[in-house]
Parts: structure tokens; sequence; C-alpha cells
């Protein structure tokens, strides 16, 4: 059986190159390189003043890498303790003002007030655990907080549909191993949310 790594290498943008540490936590599998690689080409490689949210950070091998090439924010959410003091330690390490961990459960966040008096977010990265149904759980409770044409990157251990919310159409995906990754875009005006 294969050791976890122990470290992440951020592979673009301003920090490219950096190696951050990495918490030992069961389930925890950060993003092979090659992924974040195809990734970061679909997204363009300069995020310049986007509002990044990676929901179920793990490693933040994706957070990091949107705060390496430009993003104005990024918010690194992470429920178990240990795992979000590992994502501290490497933030520290970046000592960028724009880079913020929190130890929360997602849909915690996503209900803070806070956060909807905030920016509309232009990027989020989902990487549940899988088999738990957090998909199902938190693409509603999130879709208020996108701003219009945001991006929305999602691995999963299947296919995703075509449309995954009103508003959310699949644009790219891509299969490594048995890791399913999709990208989606949100454009509400082609939602049929009405109003209440």
């Amino acid at each position: 059986m294969a050791a976890r790594p122990s470290q992440v290498r951020i592979i673009g943008g301003k920090h490219r190159g950096r190696k951050l540490p990495v918490a030992d936590a069961p389930g925890l599998r950060p993003t092979p390189d090659r992924v974040r690689e195809t990734l970061f080409n679909w997204l363009g490689q300069n995020l310049t003043g986007w509002h990044c949210l990676d929901l179920f950070a793990g490693s933040g091998a994706l957070g990091f890498e949107a705060l390496s090439r430009g993003a104005a924010s990024v918010v690194l959410v992470e429920q178990v303790a240990r795992v979000a003091r590992g994502l501290q330690a490497a933030a520290d390490l970046l000592a960028d003002s724009g880079l913020q961990v929190v130890c929360a459960d997602a849909l915690v966040y996503l209900s803070r007030p806070a956060l909807s008096q905030g920016a509309k977010l232009d990027l989020v990265f989902l990487d549940p655990p899988y088999g738990q149904g957090w998909l199902d759980r938190i693409i509603m409770p999130l879709l208020p907080h996108l701003a219009s044409g945001a991006r929305l990157y999602i691995e999963s251990e299947q296919p995703l549909p075509e449309q995954l919310a009103p508003g959310l159409s699949c644009i790219r995906q891509g299969k490594a191993g048995q890791v399913h990754y999709h990208l989606y875009v949100y454009e509400p005006s082609n939602s049929s949310i009405q109003a209440a």
C-alpha cells in the first residue's frame, strides 16, 4: 500500500515549485498534479481578482494553486480540526493575506451571514468525502453564493449529470483512475428558479 504524500507541490503561478506540508488523515486524497494541471488549463492560468472557496479543503492543493495564480481571496474550509491546523501551518508558510483557513462543517459555513454579505464566489472546489451524499446536500445551499459565470469544480466517485442544478451546466469533464472530475459554469439567467 502506497504511503500518503506528506506534502503537495504547487505547480503554477507565483508559488510554483513550493512544497507544502499535508496532514496525514484517513480519506485524504490530494488532487494529483496531472488533474490540477488539466483543471487550470481549463480555467486559464491567471485568476487575478477571483474569489475562491475550497469547501472540503483536505490538503488544500486546489486552493493553494488558485492563490498562486492570482486569486484575490481563497477560503479553505475543513471540518477535521487536525487537518485544519495543518492547512493553517501551510498557509503561514505562504504568508498571503488573501488566504483564510476555517475549521467548520461545509453546510454550517455556507449558512454564515457574513458569507452572504461578502463578494460572490467566482470559483468553488468541491471534493467531498465519497459515499456520504454531500453533493446532494451542498449544491442548492451553495448556489446563492455564486457569481454569474462562476466555475464549480467537482471530484466524485462517479460521473455527474450535465445539468447538476438549475443554471449549473457541465462544460468539461475527465477521469483519472477511479476519480471523475467535472467543471461546471453557473449561469443563473438560464435557471428555472422562480422568485418566491
